[in-house]
């Protein structure tokens, strides 16, 4: 199933990158035609969406007619050849102004590529431009940015969730077919689920991070975000090393439904028409206690990792983060270091915990986010007439698996008053391949409620 925005379709919506990679090598388009496509689609769009911040429009031309010339010339480098790609605000780019999405780096050119973006260069993939991202990462709104809000194609009025905001954006608006971005604790799934597209967290460390500017270093992981979770599948396939095993050597794939309650509130229409998407499974739920230990844990290694990154530009220049972020790291700043301790220890005991819900499934499906889009700016909203803050629901049911550095794929789920809902496939490090069949087979129909 592919959801789609009213008003926001680009030259790449409902394409899949397989299908771009077929066009490009039986002729019928080049890579110059898709990049200048993309180039055309961002130049009309963005100024409604902010999704990208820097676009190197002269660097893409060049690098789609080198690619055309390999490609004529019989060297193929795989699926990403010739495609169009967008990098997150955060990832570095030699040569390209990288902001982190904050006045502290408004100049910032890298001079070297980061490795996920040296693996696209490798895979022959043309990247067009830096998509908007939360202030630093650090925020599931996606709309505290030196740069601005991104805004969510399905209403430019609501936000894409964070943080890898401008590339949920791109990619739903159909601006361009992948985009890469960062996951700290949902920052690919949440703005993928409530944009209507996929996004794939791989385990902790399967694609490099050097070069991606930290949040919290043991719990960062790059992800990528695609229309489908078959374009997420090749895209990871071409910045990591191969999966083991195909579909074929699966046999069927145990999934069951993670009891949602179990970790949040979540508004009741998301979630039947999340459950409904996955079909009949089996529920299982959270031992006691282990989702407010595991929200306990994220919150202490998340702050004091976050602050030990910021803590010099907090004393030399506070004026130049967002008031919001700037906020958000003074309360982080006033975390004990025996938390710190106490946290890092509890993971042992988390992930045998949480690990013994797969001792008898291979994929956990849950919603990806209990909440439709919020409307931008909103921090505090209602569950079932309860009051619930906007931070805490987008992160409920995606940061847990960082936490454990589990491999988390979302996939679209269908709509909830007009607004995309996701669904999310949760699976032990190394059962990639079973949380991809699991998605290939559940295929969710066009859920409306």
């Amino acid at each position: 199933m592919t959801l789609t925005p009213d008003h926001f379709t680009g030259p790449f919506t409902g394409r899949t990158i397989a299908g771009l990679a077929d066009d490009l090598r039986r002729g019928r388009a080049t890579s110059a035609e898709l990049t200048e496509s993309a180039l055309d689609a961002i130049a009309a769009h963005n100024p409604a969406l902010n999704a990208f911040v820097t676009v190197d429009a002269e660097g893409a031309m060049a690098a789609a007619r080198r690619a055309d010339e390999e490609l004529a010339g019989g060297a193929d480098r795989g699926p990403l050849h010739g495609v169009p790609v967008a990098v997150k605000d955060l990832i570095m780019i030699a040569g390209l102004r990288v902001t982190m999405g904050s006045r502290h780096f408004a100049g910032h050119v890298p001079e070297a590529d980061a490795g996920c973006v040296a693996l696209l260069r490798e895979s022959g993939a043309v990247i067009v431009g830096t998509t908007t991202t939360h202030e630093f990462a650090y925020g599931p709104t996606g709309d505290r940015s030196a740069a601005g809000p991104a805004r969510n194609p399905w209403n430019p009025e609501r936000m894409t969730g964070g943080s890898s905001a401008g590339s949920g954006a791109a990619v739903a608006a159909g601006l361009v077919p992948l985009a890469l971005g960062t996951d700290t604790g949902g920052s690919v799934r949440i703005p993928a689920a409530l944009c209507g597209v996929a996004g794939f967290k791989p385990a902790y460390g399967a694609i490099p991070a050097d070069g991606v500017f930290p949040l919290s270093g043991t719990l960062d992981h790059v992800g990528v975000l695609a229309g489908s979770a078959e374009d997420c599948l090749l895209a990871y396939s071409c910045l990591t090393r191969p999966l083991g095993g195909g579909a074929e050597d699966l046999g069927r794939v145990r999934v069951a439904w993670l009891d949602p309650a179990g970790l949040f509130p979540g508004d009741p229409r998301v979630v039947r028409a999340v459950h409904a998407a996955a079909g009949p499974l089996k529920e299982v739920r959270l031992p006691e206690g282990v989702a407010a230990t595991l929200r306990e844990t994220y919150t202490t290694i998340q702050s004091c990792e976050t602050v030990a990154v910021h803590a010099d530009r907090l004393a030399a220049a506070p004026e130049l983060f967002d008031p919001e972020v700037l906020e958000r790291l003074r309360v982080a700043a006033e975390v004990p270091g025996w938390r710190y301790v106490r946290a890092m220890d509890a993971r042992a005991a988390l992930a045998d915990a949480v690990g013994a819900l797969f001792d008898h499934h291979d994929v956990l499906a849950l919603p990806t986010v209990p909440i439709i889009a919020p409307p931008l700016g909103l921090r505090e909203t209602e569950i079932d007439g309860r009051p619930v803050a906007v931070r805490a629901a987008l992160l409920a049911m995606t940061s847990p698996w960082n936490v454990l550095g589990l491999p988390a794929l979302t996939i679209p789920a269908g709509t909830v008053d007009g607004l995309p809902v996701g669904l999310q496939l949760v699976a032990r490090p190394g059962q990639e391949p079973s949380i991809f069949e699991a998605a290939r087979t559940i295929r969710p129909a066009g859920t409306r409620t």
